[in-house]
């Protein structure tokens, strides 16, 4: 009998003819198993190989993510797509306390204020990298001085260190090897220039208060003398002699003058000045700019005071640009850290409509220096991260004694026209005037600042009489009434230890901050991007010799220890208005 048509090999009958060859069906059945066998074996074969193939295929990360691709075309034929060799600039941001919680809520801030859809994104969003871990050495919670001694020596530290180690043994910046291998370096900030961040990046002192002292190594008055082309920003009592009006300085020493006299800078420090460098196209460096006494106001209140302060985008415009210029016929770029300083301060107060529109200032700045790159015939990236996040901050709140809402509402964050900050500095400022008190003082509180400025029309009487009988925490009870009424939470008065994200143009080797990754990655990669590791090892071994490793005296930690409690407590109850912080106003 012929086998069926519809039978196969493998599934045929007792009934085929191989039984009647006797030993032939054994014979037959084992060939079967045989080749059944095989074809298993060979398919699991190629979907073994097709899995491995598409795995290979999603984590092998290409130059340019493609949101940064589609947004600014970096990966043009311009790139020369090779991790070393070449002119090259490398552009680092930091956005100083903003967590994933900040995003989140500037997007919706965004999308509500600019009718958009909900599908619409900052531009930060669609060039997400990674995320970073935060700890410092000492605590599970980093203080800013640490996390940026993570960023620019690519080491762990302690709470306070700039750029020096836990045995207080001096650590080589990426800035300061930069400049060293011929690069030109730049830094901008728009708080105090010798605040922790951009000082870790030009500066070896055991504590963040050591501001004096800062401020002469960034003018170039310190163990490497200069290594900073250009520096923009707030901080200018730091720089002034004791006496001189706007000054915080301890000391008599004319840092402006010094600057200028022994390390050749160019100086200026108002409005008139920035405009007069012409976006960059009008500057000799090295330069300096210190447009504010101590911290550039918000942006919420710096919008009404463009005649007086630029913008962080506008001084990351100019820097830039000058950077460029400076270095065209070079066979070095540059390095430029950029941070979005007031962030954080706003997760301090805990003022979020302060901190949304300072987030959309940074997500502007971080656009402008992509639509540079996709200009810019010099391969360039631009990496970005937050040292940590400050406040815990959260789009939820519960109110005691109530059902949790599952809502906030950015409406609130969208009526306030000027920051808790400010408010303050107009209370202090009536009061010292009129001596105004109790029951028309309250008036004046509640028609002058929380209607008219805050937009709130409901202001309870226990509100009121908190901010008129304690004008010292005026500056937290205005950020709460503004926090409650959009129901947005808030943890803490300081930082967190919630991860960070990392964001990035994308571009040859920045695959290497995919991910999860500790803080000090971020440094490493910098540095390592610029092929800077052995001149950092050198520079150590330099500062070492020249700084040793002695550590601060008992006293001296305590004077440290003493300026620093003063400082922070002035920080969150005065909001800076005794350090001369809208001066202009008071």
């Amino acid at each position: 009998m012929a086998p069926s048509p519809e039978r196969t090999p493998l599934l045929a009958s007792d009934q085929s003819p191989d039984r009647e060859n006797g030993n032939a069906a054994p014979r037959s059945r084992w060939r079967e198993l045989a080749l059944f066998t095989w074809a298993l074996l060979a398919t699991a074969a190629v979907i073994v190989l097709a899995v491995v193939i598409q795995h290979s295929n999603s984590t092998q990360h290409s130059s340019i993510s493609p949101a940064a691709v589609s947004d600014s075309s970096v990966a043009g034929d311009k790139k020369t797509g090779s991790s070393s060799g070449g002119k090259r600039n490398l552009v680092f941001m930091v956005s100083d306390g903003m967590g994933p919680a900040s995003l989140s809520l500037t997007r919706s801030f965004r999308q509500l204020t600019q009718d958009l859809p909900i599908d619409d994104t900052l531009t930060l969003d669609r060039h997400f990298w990674g995320t970073s871990r935060t700890r410092s050495s000492n605590s599970l919670v980093t203080d800013s001085a640490a996390g940026a001694t993570a960023f620019s020596c690519g080491l762990k530290s302690y709470n306070g260190a700039i750029s020096m180690l836990p045995n207080h043994t001096p650590c080589g910046t990426v800035l300061e090897a930069a400049k060293r291998a011929g690069y030109h370096t730049g830094l901008v900030v728009t708080t105090d220039i010798t605040d922790a961040t951009p000082a870790c990046f030009a500066a070896h002192v055991f504590h963040r208060m050591q501001g004096d002292e800062i401020a002469l190594h960034e003018v170039g008055h310190g163990p490497l003398g200069r290594v900073v082309d250009l520096m923009l920003g707030g901080g200018r009592c730091h720089f002034l002699p004791k006496g001189t009006p706007g000054s915080c300085r301890q000391d008599d020493i004319d840092v402006t003058k010094l600057a200028q006299e022994k390390y050749g800078w160019n100086y200026v420090s108002d409005r008139a000045g920035f405009d007069s460098l012409g976006m960059g196209k009008n500057v000799s460096l090295p330069q300096l700019g210190l447009f504010a006494t101590t911290d550039v106001p918000f942006e919420i209140d710096r919008r009404n005071m463009a005649d007086v302060y630029p913008s962080l985008s506008e001084m990351a415009a100019t820097a830039l640009a000058a950077l460029e210029e400076a270095t065209k016929d070079s066979d070095k770029g540059f390095f430029l850290m950029i941070e979005g300083s007031r962030i954080d301060h706003a997760g301090h107060i805990n003022d979020p409509a302060a901190q949304v529109r300072e987030v959309l200032e940074y997500d502007k700045t971080f656009k402008s220096v992509l639509d540079f790159i996709e200009k810019s015939a010099t391969e360039t990236i631009l990496v970005a991260t937050s040292d940590h996040e400050t406040g815990g901050l959260s789009t939820a709140w519960q109110a005691p004694s109530e059902l949790p809402v599952y809502n906030w509402h950015p409406t609130v964050l969208a009526r306030a026209n000027a920051s808790s900050e400010f408010l303050t500095a107009l209370l202090i400022k009536h009061i010292a005037e009129t001596g105004d008190k109790e029951e028309s003082l309250l008036r004046w509180i509640n028609d002058e600042l929380v209607v008219k400025h805050l937009n709130i029309k409901d202001a309870s009487e226990v509100e009121l009489n908190s901010i008129a009988s304690n004008p010292a925490l005026a500056i937290q009870l205005f950020a709460r009434m503004v926090s409650v009424r959009a129901r947005v939470g808030w943890s803490t008065h300081g930082h967190s230890a919630v991860d960070v994200n990392i964001y990035s143009s994308g571009g040859p080797g920045t695959e290497k901050i995919r991910g999860n990754v500790e803080n000090t990655d971020v440094g490493k990669f910098l540095r390592g991007w610029l092929d800077l590791d052995s001149e950092v090892e050198n520079i150590t071994k330099e500062l070492v010799k020249k700084l040793g490793d002695k550590a601060p005296s008992q006293k001296q930690l305590e004077r440290i220890e003493k300026a620093s409690t003063a400082f922070e407590a002035d920080g969150l109850i005065h909001g800076g208005f005794e350090s001369g912080l809208y001066g202009h106003v008071l």
